[in-house]
């Protein structure tokens, strides 16, 4: 199935590079070169997925992130030269789904692209809500709610919450996360479930006497507080 991709990168050759490949998949793929511009189509255009360098002119790639997941829940591939944990972690707290390092190979971007792809489709794709107490996930419209709040969450932040959310008071470990939500396609590190949950628990759990709903369990994983217990 045909997806809209709009691809954010300054280095222009790179750019056809990965438009190329992109567009041999059957997608429509449109390019930016600079920061503003690419907050500029993606809220024109309204793609299915971006693919994102970090260093860009104008508004580096972290700050489009940032701007663009406050509006939407677009699927966002960060591309860097940068390839130290803490950049990485970085990238996902402001909303990225996916991590890229330079240099990387275009054939690993389109299977990532894919990967992204398929898991929003899927997510979108069941009409079901889930509720667990004062927490409701509409799937079909990729939307959770708290006490009747929106709460915007990345694409990863959903599928983890989803997850914990269909089984109330059920262990999952990081492994299992990552199976479940990462798929077999990439190295995710546990780390980096860490950086989801961490940021689900902001997202959720406001202030000093908000009640725990994301519960470590210490030697196995996270689980979603059962509502009824």
């Amino acid at each position: 199935m045909s997806a809209r991709v709009l691809v954010a990168e300054d280095d222009e050759k790179q750019a056809r590079l990965i438009r190329i490949y992109l567009e041999r998949e059957g997608n429509a793929v449109q390019t930016v070169h600079d920061g503003r511009s690419a907050i500029d189509r993606a809220r024109a255009i309204r793609p299915d997925l971006i693919v994102l360098d970090v260093m860009m002119p104008q508004v580096d790639g972290l700050d489009v992130c940032r701007i663009l997941r406050t509006e939407s829940q677009v699927p966002i591939l960060l591309l860097t030269a940068r390839s130290t944990e803490e950049d990485m972690l970085l990238g996902l707290d402001l909303g990225a789904d996916d991590y890229m390092t330079k240099p990387y190979s275009p054939r690993e971007l389109t299977a990532r692209v894919r990967a992204l792809l398929r898991r929003s489709r899927a997510a979108g794709g069941e009409p079901t809500v889930i509720r667990a107490g004062a927490l409701e996930i509409d799937t079909a419209r990729f939307e959770v709610r708290l006490a009747g709040e929106v709460i915007a969450l990345t694409g990863k932040e959903f599928a983890i919450l989803a997850l914990l959310a269909g089984e109330p008071g059920r262990a999952f470990t990081r492994a299992q996360i990552i199976d479940r939500v990462f798929g077999f396609e990439q190295n995710v590190l546990e780390r980096t479930v860490d950086a989801h949950v961490m940021n689900l628990r902001r997202k959720l759990e406001r202030g000093p006497g908000a009640p725990r709903m994301l519960e470590t369990v210490y030697g196995r994983g996270y689980r979603l507080a059962d509502p009824d217990r």
